[in-house]
Protein backbone atom coordinates (compact mmCIF):
# COMPACT_ATOMS: atom_id res chain seq x y z
CA UNK A 1 0.00 0.00 0.00
CA UNK A 2 1.57 3.53 -1.29
CA UNK A 3 0.31 4.95 1.96
CA UNK A 4 2.26 3.16 4.40
CA UNK A 5 5.02 2.74 2.49
CA UNK A 6 5.43 6.65 2.36
CA UNK A 7 4.71 6.74 5.72
CA UNK A 8 7.53 4.57 6.33
CA UNK A 9 10.29 5.73 4.19
CA UNK A 10 10.09 9.65 5.63
CA UNK A 11 9.52 8.53 8.58
CA UNK A 12 12.90 6.67 8.46
CA UNK A 13 14.50 9.43 6.75
CA UNK A 14 12.98 11.89 9.71
CA UNK A 15 14.76 9.71 11.95
CA UNK A 16 18.30 9.09 10.70
CA UNK A 17 19.17 12.32 9.35
CA UNK A 18 20.98 15.09 10.76
CA UNK A 19 21.88 18.44 9.87
CA UNK A 20 18.33 19.59 8.36
CA UNK A 21 16.40 19.45 4.85
CA UNK A 22 19.52 19.56 2.93
CA UNK A 23 21.41 16.63 5.17
CA UNK A 24 17.90 14.82 4.08
CA UNK A 25 17.91 15.40 -0.07
CA UNK A 26 20.56 12.27 -0.33
CA UNK A 27 18.08 10.18 1.78
CA UNK A 28 15.07 11.22 -0.33
CA UNK A 29 16.67 11.27 -3.83
CA UNK A 30 17.92 7.54 -3.05
CA UNK A 31 14.52 6.58 -1.81
CA UNK A 32 12.82 8.51 -4.37
CA UNK A 33 14.90 6.70 -7.01
CA UNK A 34 14.62 3.21 -5.45
CA UNK A 35 11.09 3.20 -5.12
CA UNK A 36 10.90 4.28 -8.54
CA UNK A 37 8.64 7.62 -7.21
CA UNK A 38 10.40 9.95 -9.58
CA UNK A 39 13.03 10.35 -12.40
CA UNK A 40 16.27 12.18 -11.87
CA UNK A 41 14.13 15.01 -13.68
CA UNK A 42 11.50 15.21 -11.86
CA UNK A 43 13.02 14.73 -8.39
CA UNK A 44 15.58 17.63 -9.65
CA UNK A 45 12.67 19.73 -10.48
CA UNK A 46 11.00 19.09 -6.83
CA UNK A 47 14.13 20.27 -5.11
CA UNK A 48 13.66 23.52 -7.01
CA UNK A 49 10.46 23.90 -6.01
CA UNK A 50 10.65 22.97 -2.36
CA UNK A 51 14.10 24.97 -2.37
CA UNK A 52 11.72 28.17 -3.26
CA UNK A 53 8.54 27.76 -1.60
CA UNK A 54 8.45 28.68 2.27
CA UNK A 55 9.21 26.36 4.86
CA UNK A 56 11.98 23.57 5.76
CA UNK A 57 12.97 22.49 1.90
CA UNK A 58 13.03 18.30 3.64
CA UNK A 59 9.18 18.80 4.83
CA UNK A 60 8.51 20.51 1.15
CA UNK A 61 9.69 17.22 -0.36
CA UNK A 62 7.91 14.85 1.26
CA UNK A 63 4.72 16.49 0.90
CA UNK A 64 5.75 17.17 -2.72
CA UNK A 65 6.40 13.09 -3.24
CA UNK A 66 3.29 12.46 -1.31
CA UNK A 67 1.62 14.24 -3.41
CA UNK A 68 2.12 13.06 -6.19
CA UNK A 69 2.51 9.28 -5.14
CA UNK A 70 -0.71 9.62 -3.13
CA UNK A 71 -2.63 12.81 -3.58
CA UNK A 72 -3.73 14.41 -0.67
CA UNK A 73 -3.42 11.91 1.80
CA UNK A 74 -0.01 10.92 0.82
CA UNK A 75 1.45 14.27 1.14
CA UNK A 76 0.03 14.43 4.51
CA UNK A 77 1.47 10.92 5.87
CA UNK A 78 4.99 11.72 4.23
CA UNK A 79 4.92 15.18 5.85
CA UNK A 80 3.69 13.48 9.26
CA UNK A 81 6.46 10.76 8.88
CA UNK A 82 9.44 13.12 7.98
CA UNK A 83 8.31 15.17 10.96
CA UNK A 84 7.83 13.09 13.93
CA UNK A 85 10.76 11.88 14.65
CA UNK A 86 12.13 15.56 14.68
CA UNK A 87 9.38 16.31 16.62
CA UNK A 88 9.98 13.39 19.45
CA UNK A 89 13.16 13.56 19.56
CA UNK A 90 13.31 17.77 20.10
CA UNK A 91 10.89 17.17 22.81
CA UNK A 92 13.11 14.37 24.64
CA UNK A 93 16.00 16.93 24.25
CA UNK A 94 14.36 20.06 25.26
CA UNK A 95 13.81 18.46 28.27
CA UNK A 96 16.91 17.39 28.96
CA UNK A 97 18.80 19.45 27.05
CA UNK A 98 20.91 21.76 29.58
CA UNK A 99 22.28 18.54 31.73
CA UNK A 100 23.64 17.04 28.45
CA UNK A 101 25.17 19.95 26.81
CA UNK A 102 27.86 19.99 29.73
CA UNK A 103 29.45 16.41 29.16
CA UNK A 104 32.12 16.26 26.56
CA UNK A 105 30.92 13.12 25.30
CA UNK A 106 28.04 14.26 24.12
CA UNK A 107 29.94 17.63 22.88
CA UNK A 108 32.33 15.38 20.43
CA UNK A 109 28.93 13.16 19.15
CA UNK A 110 27.90 16.61 18.30
CA UNK A 111 31.26 17.96 16.83
CA UNK A 112 31.67 14.30 14.50
CA UNK A 113 28.44 14.71 13.05
CA UNK A 114 29.05 18.38 11.52
CA UNK A 115 31.33 16.95 9.09
CA UNK A 116 29.20 14.39 7.72
CA UNK A 117 26.59 16.87 7.47
CA UNK A 118 28.57 19.11 5.05
CA UNK A 119 30.14 15.95 3.23
CA UNK A 120 26.19 15.26 2.70
CA UNK A 121 25.27 18.58 1.46
CA UNK A 122 28.10 18.99 -0.61
CA UNK A 123 28.03 15.37 -2.40
CA UNK A 124 24.27 16.39 -2.79
CA UNK A 125 24.95 19.62 -4.58
CA UNK A 126 27.57 18.12 -6.51
CA UNK A 127 25.61 15.47 -7.73
CA UNK A 128 22.78 17.70 -9.18
CA UNK A 129 25.41 20.08 -10.74
CA UNK A 130 26.94 16.97 -12.49
CA UNK A 131 23.74 16.15 -13.66
CA UNK A 132 22.06 19.09 -14.69
CA UNK A 133 25.33 20.91 -15.41
CA UNK A 134 26.86 17.66 -17.66
CA UNK A 135 24.37 15.41 -17.75
CA UNK A 136 25.91 12.35 -15.84
CA UNK A 137 23.01 10.18 -13.97
CA UNK A 138 26.00 7.58 -13.83
CA UNK A 139 29.24 6.67 -14.12
CA UNK A 140 28.57 5.29 -17.53
CA UNK A 141 27.26 8.78 -18.61
CA UNK A 142 29.03 10.63 -21.64
CA UNK A 143 29.19 14.18 -20.38
CA UNK A 144 26.85 16.69 -22.34
CA UNK A 145 27.52 20.44 -21.34
CA UNK A 146 24.85 22.68 -20.50
CA UNK A 147 26.36 26.04 -20.66
CA UNK A 148 23.13 27.44 -19.65
CA UNK A 149 22.70 25.87 -16.14
CA UNK A 150 26.62 26.83 -15.45
CA UNK A 151 25.94 30.11 -16.84
CA UNK A 152 23.21 30.52 -14.52
CA UNK A 153 25.38 29.27 -11.22
CA UNK A 154 28.27 31.61 -12.80
CA UNK A 155 26.42 34.71 -12.59
CA UNK A 156 24.41 33.98 -9.40
CA UNK A 157 28.02 33.37 -7.91
CA UNK A 158 29.20 36.28 -8.84
CA UNK A 159 26.29 38.38 -7.84
CA UNK A 160 26.82 36.94 -4.51
CA UNK A 161 30.55 37.46 -3.59
CA UNK A 162 30.54 40.67 -5.20
CA UNK A 163 27.53 41.76 -2.84
CA UNK A 164 29.28 40.18 -0.05
CA UNK A 165 32.61 42.35 -0.84
CA UNK A 166 30.36 45.41 -1.12
CA UNK A 167 27.54 45.42 1.99
CA UNK A 168 29.60 42.62 4.03
CA UNK A 169 26.53 40.67 4.07
CA UNK A 170 25.33 37.96 2.37
CA UNK A 171 22.43 38.87 -0.98
CA UNK A 172 19.13 37.57 0.11
CA UNK A 173 18.20 34.22 -0.82
CA UNK A 174 14.83 34.77 -2.19
CA UNK A 175 16.65 37.57 -4.82
CA UNK A 176 18.82 34.75 -6.04
CA UNK A 177 16.18 32.64 -6.46
CA UNK A 178 13.70 34.95 -8.54
CA UNK A 179 16.63 35.89 -10.96
CA UNK A 180 17.58 31.98 -11.37
CA UNK A 181 14.56 31.92 -12.53
CA UNK A 182 13.98 34.78 -15.43
CA UNK A 183 17.59 33.64 -16.22
CA UNK A 184 16.28 30.67 -16.83
CA UNK A 185 13.33 31.78 -18.64
CA UNK A 186 15.60 33.88 -20.81
CA UNK A 187 17.88 31.08 -21.18
CA UNK A 188 15.53 27.64 -21.46
CA UNK A 189 12.36 30.14 -22.85
CA UNK A 190 8.97 29.99 -21.20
Amino acid sequence: MIYLRLFLTFLKIGAVSFGGGYGMISLIRDDCLANGWLTEAELLNFIAVAESTPGPIAVNMATFVGASQGGIFGALLATLGVVLPSFFIILLIASVLTHLLKYRGVQAVLGGIRPVIIALILGTAVTMLMSLGFGIKNIQSTPILDSNVLIVLAVVAVIHFAYFRWKKRAVSPILLILLSGAMGVLLYGA
